[in-house]
């Protein structure tokens, strides 16, 4: 598997999974197309609209529910983005990622679809709970980051139980974890370079000054 650094991953863009599956015991990487298309849909577009699930019904959910039975997997990463309100209708980006500056993984789930001709696309989706105290400033949700003690749990494919595996879906802990302002250049897909993932000082609030001043005596 070839890739190169990403920082600015947009839905349908390729990312690079971990698997593994009875046929082959061994854990592969391969890129999947990020936004999951169920083997039953008609049409693969319906990705574009499945780039995450709730983990809390995930296995409830006809395009989840098989895939959290036999097709989990790992999406690793070393941070993702989200936007906080700015007023008037602006959004400031915010980088989340470990304390370390370590790589982590997304509990993911994948998908097999084919076209009528045979071709396939694998897909993938990434589980979101609610957001840990960190997160919870800028959204209500959050990515679920697995513990590297987790890993082979979620990945075992003897496991078809999704209950077995409910334990693992909950916040990261936020002591572990850190964020900062982004550019709004990762408002834009066409912006993919290392600036995307940089800090940047905001601007201090602008304080809007009252009609009087305490400077002034109006006593007559």
């Amino acid at each position: 598997m070839e890739w190169s650094p990403r920082y600015n991953i947009a839905p349908t863009d390729y990312v690079p999974v971990i698997r593994q599956d009875r046929q082959n015991p061994s854990r592969t990487a391969r890129l999947m197309r990020w936004g999951l298309i169920p083997s039953w849909a008609e049409n693969p577009a319906i990705g574009a609209r499945m780039i995450q699930g709730m983990a809390e019904t995930a296995a409830q959910k006809p395009a989840f529910r098989d895939a959290m039975r036999t097709r989990r997997c790992l999406i690793p990463a070393d941070g993702f983005y989200e936007w906080a309100d700015a007023g008037a209708k602006k959004k400031q980006p915010y980088h989340f990622g470990l304390e370390a500056d370590s790589l982590f993984a997304f509990a993911g789930l994948w998908d097999r679809w084919k076209d009528k001709s045979g071709e396939e696309i694998l897909s993938c989706a990434i589980l979101t709970t609610r957001a840990n105290s960190l997160v919870a400033q800028v959204n209500d949700r959050m990515p679920v980051i697995l513990r590297r003690e987790d890993y082979d749990l979620w990945l075992d494919p003897g496991i078809s139980d999704p209950a077995r595996t409910a334990d693992l879906l909950s916040p990261f802990d936020s002591r572990k974890m850190k964020s900062y302002p982004v550019s709004t250049r990762v408002n834009s897909v066409h912006n993919d370079d290392p600036e995307c993932a940089q800090e940047i000082l905001l601007p201090p609030p602008i304080v809007q000054a009252g009609l009087f001043s305490s400077d002034h005596d109006f006593r007559s």
